[in-house]
């Protein structure tokens, strides 16, 4: 019999975790009995929010901690943190990213840097740190790519390259954590538009190119994590896409 809280004495770290894509898996895992650690760096006050509004459901069921994920010496102290208030780690989802364009001719090293820091080296060394308390709980890595992975998003070429770095990532390190860990990867497509202004017509373009002609939610994202924590103990160096069929 399934239980209706299979997350339950579980806990789970989010980088970005306060808004968003992040926002709305931390409410799903939390609703799976989860405990969340919420990170966030700039958005202290949307973060406290959602604490908030998951203590108010269970108390002692959410922490905040605050880092810059550039930072790459201060990582270990957020897995420091979860373990500190809740005895453990299970589940490490890196989907805190920086996302704009970098046309050619116009990419500085500052951009480079920023873009390939958050999508790419943050995750490799926040996971890297996270590694022996995963190990121990038999726990789980998802990394959150995208779908411009594979195919790349014009005037975005260090985006699209530093996210197709992550895919291989996690297939690296499903080979490297396994067979204690587990590492896999959600490929979002039009599930949430950008925090810029995207036209409305661009936005339909965007659907019709989808297999289902609609476009998706952040709940489809927080649905597939929530199958790979819950529900996928064979499944691992795999990236599964949130897309409508968007990448057909």
């Amino acid at each position: 019999m399934q239980t209706l809280e299979p997350l339950a004495g579980r806990c789970v770290l989010i980088t970005g975790g306060a808004k968003r894509l992040g926002a709305a898996m931390a409410r799903k895992l939390h609703g799976a009995g989860a405990s969340i650690v919420i990170h966030c760096h700039r958005s202290r006050g949307v973060a406290e929010s959602l604490a908030a509004e998951l203590e108010a459901t269970r108390a002692g069921s959410a922490l905040i901690v605050v880092g810059d994920l550039q930072d790459v010496e201060s990582l270990p102290a957020l897995v420091e943190a979860a373990v500190a208030r809740y005895g453990r780690l299970d589940v490490l989802i890196n989907n805190a990213s920086t996302f704009y364009p970098t046309a050619i001719g116009t990419i500085t090293l500052a951009q480079f840097d920023d873009l390939v820091g958050t999508n790419l080296r943050a995750p490799l060394f926040l996971s890297q740190a996270a590694a022996p308390t995963l190990r121990a709980a038999h726990g789980l890595i998802i990394n959150m790519v995208d779908i411009h992975a594979r195919r790349p998003l014009k005037a975005h070429p260090v985006y699209s390259a530093a996210k197709a770095g992550l895919v291989m990532l996690t297939k690296s390190l499903a080979r490297e954590l396994g067979p204690d860990v587990r590492v896999n990867g959600i490929a979002p497509g039009p599930v949430l538009w950008p925090e810029r202004d995207l036209d409305d017509q661009l936005k339909s373009e965007i659907i019709a190119k989808t297999a289902l002609k609609r476009g998706g939610s952040p709940d489809d994202v927080a649905r597939a994590a929530l199958f790979l924590a819950a529900d996928a103990p064979y499944v691992t160096g795999q990236v599964i896409t949130v897309d409508g069929g968007r990448s057909l």
